[in-house]
């Protein structure tokens, strides 16, 4: 069984603690980790799969939202993972979201953000945990349902903004009890996956640790691997 390369996006500032537990997930299910960092060279070695990590907002004016003073982003990272998705995207390169990089998944396919949940949801506990404290439902028949094969399913809550308008080609695939998007899904590419909780977080819980391994067989399954060259931004 082969070990592909997957790429993995994170912050400069405080990313590494993610970016290790990323790569202890992607090991588990056999694949190999690359850090992907603005202001680093990308690798040399093709990838078969994309993480879009954690981390920093995203820029709201990206999205045409609410530009908030008080919070932390991060444009140069915007810029990087904006880039490679517009890459791997219509190469159809397994790809799996993560809080942030669900939300950037959304946005790079052309839909929005709620800036701040609890603005939208007024009736939403405020909830922060790294801890599976969060119920979330998942759509019956979608990818993710068959992936985890847990529902309801309880998972962590790092965040305070959420999708709001769909982008093109996809589908929500999770709500948690207060009807905040959970998940989104591709209709039709191979893989193409964004959680707004953090799986990486919960290795311990075999239907998260399923999403890795589910990564990990479509990156080597896939046909195409994107070399630096065609990631390049």
């Amino acid at each position: 069984m082969t070990s592909p390369l997957i790429g993995v996006t994170t912050s400069r500032r405080g990313g590494w603690r993610s970016y290790l537990m990323h790569r202890l997930a992607l090991s588990r299910a056999g694949a190999r980790a690359v850090r992907l960092m603005p202001g680093h060279p990308l690798p040399a070695e093709p990838l078969q799969g994309l993480v879009i990590g954690g981390g920093d907002d995203i820029g709201a004016e990206i999205y045409g939202g609410q530009v908030l003073p008080d919070v932390r982003i991060d444009p140069e990272r915007d810029k990087l993972e904006l880039g490679l998705l517009k890459a791997a995207l219509p190469a159809g390169l397994p790809i799996l979201g993560i809080c942030r990089g669900s939300q950037m998944i959304n946005v790079a396919l052309g839909g929005t953000l709620h800036t701040d949940i609890y603005e939208v949801y007024v009736q939403a506990p405020k909830m922060r945990t790294v801890l599976p404290r969060k119920t979330v439902t998942i759509e019956q028949g979608s990818r993710l349902d068959r992936i985890l094969n847990c529902n309801p399913c309880q998972v962590n809550a790092l965040h305070h903004q959420s999708v709001a308008r769909l982008g093109r080609g996809l589908r929500i695939a999770a709500c948690d009890e207060s009807g905040i998007v959970q998940a989104i899904e591709s209709e039709s590419a191979p893989f193409l996956l964004g959680v707004q909780w953090h799986p990486e977080l919960l290795v311990w819980k075999k239907p998260q640790q399923r999403l890795f391994a589910a990564l990990a067989d479509a990156a080597r399954e896939a046909s195409a691997p994107l070399s630096a060259t065609a990631l390049a931004v």
